[in-house]
């Protein structure tokens, strides 16, 4: 899953994008309102944590600027400013969720997981596929209730599929979500995931259609 944080102070910035990091999350940060709008525009991320007090750009602007554009990533806001009218404003702009500073990580991460889950339609922080059972905060997997020793990069792919199960994913969009952008894979590389996974929790889990992508049965 891909997350932008536009967050101009680098002392929250840096353990926010830690903390989501250590989470399994892929993310990117934009540092004043005009760059947030501009990649919040042209890549395709999973949700957004914007703060509101932004150089060039406030948070609220970009907000009401990806609504009006029709752009339905979920937003989670996070501001100093705790005043049940500000959170008002916030929510009426567009954010799924509000978060006031000072607050805990912990509580960015489980507000962040509610809200992707919602928009994937699931209700729980785990998520059953037949056999196999995904614990989204633990990043661990178990099927036939036995423990499934997955590395960060291939729970971050199933859980990707999981969270689209019902539809086919298209390779591109999985290296987009899926890897570090600092990390280029290779030609292959998807494929060769693909591979240690199916191994690991049955070839006929994850599906391919050819010249479309990869499917998460069950």
């Amino acid at each position: 899953m891909r997350i932008l944080v536009v967050e101009d102070e680098n002392v929250i910035a840096e353990a926010i994008l830690a903390a989501l990091a250590t989470a399994g999350y892929i993310v990117d940060r934009a540092t004043d309102g005009e760059d947030a709008w501009f990649r919040a525009g042209t890549e395709d991320y999973d949700a957004i944590v914007l703060d509101l007090g932004l150089p060039r750009l406030d948070g609220l602007t970009v907000l009401r600027r990806l609504r009006a554009e029709g752009r339905h990533i979920p937003v989670i806001v996070l501001t100093a400013r705790g005043s049940w009218m500000e959170r008002v404003e916030g929510i009426d702009a567009g954010a799924d969720d509000y978060l006031p500073k000072p607050f805990q990580m912990e509580e960015l991460l489980a507000r962040l997981s509610a809200v992707l889950r919602r928009v994937a339609g699931h209700s729980s922080s785990s998520l059953q596929i037949g056999s196999l059972h995904l614990e989204l905060r633990r990043q661990a997997a178990t099927l036939d209730g036995r423990t499934v020793d997955l590395s960060a990069l291939e729970f971050r792919l199933l859980r990707y599929l999981a969270h689209n199960r019902g539809r086919v994913v298209s390779q591109s969009e999985i290296l987009e979500h899926v890897y570090d952008a600092a990390r280029e894979p290779d030609s292959n590389a998807l494929e060769v995931l693909v591979a240690r996974v199916r191994r690991k929790i049955g070839a006929d889990k994850i599906v391919t259609r050819r010249g479309q992508g990869y499917a998460l049965e069950g």
